[in-house]
This record gives C-alpha cells, sequence and structure tokens, in this order.
C-alpha cells in the first residue's frame, strides 16, 4: 500500500497518509491511458465545421449553355463542383466526435493515471484545503509552501466557491471536486494536489 507524506497549507509535514493500493499502486496500463485521453479529446471537439454542397452555393439555376452543338462539354450548371464557386464535394459537415469506452476500461484509466502520479512522486496529500473568502495571494503562499513550481491540479472532496476563486487566475493551476476527476486533467498537469479527506473518496469509489 503506497504511503505519502501528509502536509498542513505551511508547507510542513504532519504525518503520513496510506492510499487505497487498488487505485493509487496498479500496474499502470499505458495502452487503456491513451485510449483515454484520445476519448476525452475527441469529445472536446466542437465539430461545427461546415462547408457548402452543390445544393446550397448561391447561383446556377439554369443550364449554362446548351447541351450540343456548342463543341464544349455539356454542364448542367455553373455550381457543379469542377467550378470555380461551385459546390464542395463530400466536405465537412457538423458532426459530434464524442464516443465512449466501456465503463471498466474508464476506471482502469484514471487508476493507470493516479498510480503513474503516485509512482513519479507527483502527488502531494494536504490535511485540509479550507479557505474563508476568496485570495489568490493567500493560495500562491500554499503553493509556493508545498515548493509547487509547475502545473498542478488542485482536488478536493467538494467543490469550493472560494478554492475555485482563488486558483482561478493562477496559470497552470485548476481546481476540481473528486467526483470531476478525469484522465486528461491528471496526465495534463505535473502535480497533483489532494485534500486527505478526497484521496480517500477517491479510493473508496475507484476501488
Amino acid at each position: 500500500m503506497p504511503k505519502v507524506a501528509l502536509y498542513n497549507k505551511t508547507g510542513a509535514e504532519v504525518g503520513e497518509v496510506a492510499l487505497n493500493d487498488a487505485v493509487f499502486g496498479i500496474e499502470p496500463n499505458e495502452s487503456v491511458l491513451y485510449d483515454a485521453i484520445v476519448m476525452q479529446q475527441a469529445s472536446l471537439r466542437q465539430g461545427t465545421h461546415k462547408v457548402k454542397g452543390r445544393s446550397e452555393v448561391r447561383g446556377g439555376g439554369r443550364k449554362p449553355w446548351k447541351q450540343k452543338g456548342t463543341g464544349r462539354a455539356r454542364q448542367g450548371s455553373i455550381r457543379s463542383p469542377q467550378w470555380v464557386g461551385g459546390g464542395v464535394v463530400f466536405g465537412p459537415t457538423p458532426r459530434s466526435y464524442a464516443y465512449k469506452l466501456p465503463k471498466k476500461v474508464r476506471r482502469l484509466a484514471i487508476k493507470s493515471a493516479l498510480s503513474n502520479k503516485t509512482v513519479d512522486n507527483k502527488v502531494i496529500v494536504l490535511d485540509e484545503l479550507l479557505m474563508s473568502q476568496p485570495k489568490t495571494k493567500e493560495f500562491s503562499a500554499i503553493l509556493n509552501s508545498l515548493k509547487v513550481e509547475r502545473k498542478a491540479l488542485v482536488v478536493a472532496a467538494k467543490y469550493d466557491e472560494n478554492v475555485d476563486r482563488s486558483v482561478r487566475n493562477i496559470p497552470g493551476v485548476k481546481f476540481i471536486s473528486v467526483e470531476g476527476l478525469n484522465v486528461l486533467d491528471v496526465v495534463a498537469h505535473d502535480q497533483l494536489i489532494m485534500t486527505k479527506e478526497a484521496a480517500e473518496k477517491a479510493g473508496e469509489v475507484l476501488a
């Protein structure tokens, strides 16, 4: 069972916490991790691309010249695809790129991502994370005391508006509740900062 140091907001080590071995201590499955990231990125695509087909382009209502006798190739419309200003053949239309992997695969992916972070010593567990009011300067001080210099994902047991608003203006730092824990966010951030309650809750739910 992996054990990590427990810190308070001043960066002092106040103990040790044991993480759930079935969630934070498995052998990471890189293939499933890749599939989950691609799935999430595909779901984020807007899919609003659009071009006009032959039936949508303005003009071209009449035959440009008669069928026979001109010596030129027969044409039915000046908005056919081979004409400049004509419609596009098989062009992109609005669609959703979203798809879903099986539930067990998605769960294995998030456990693999968390285990990777644990192996790399990129998990920081806080005893608590409470803020009386939104203060970016105060949260920056917490990050400095924890020696977090790069992108960090902050995870709490439940959503806290004060923490969210404090984090919002710090580049590279994102705050989510444990319910919103996902593969893309875990992989995209260098450090994973979790409250003790969030780490325990993640261990219970994902196991």
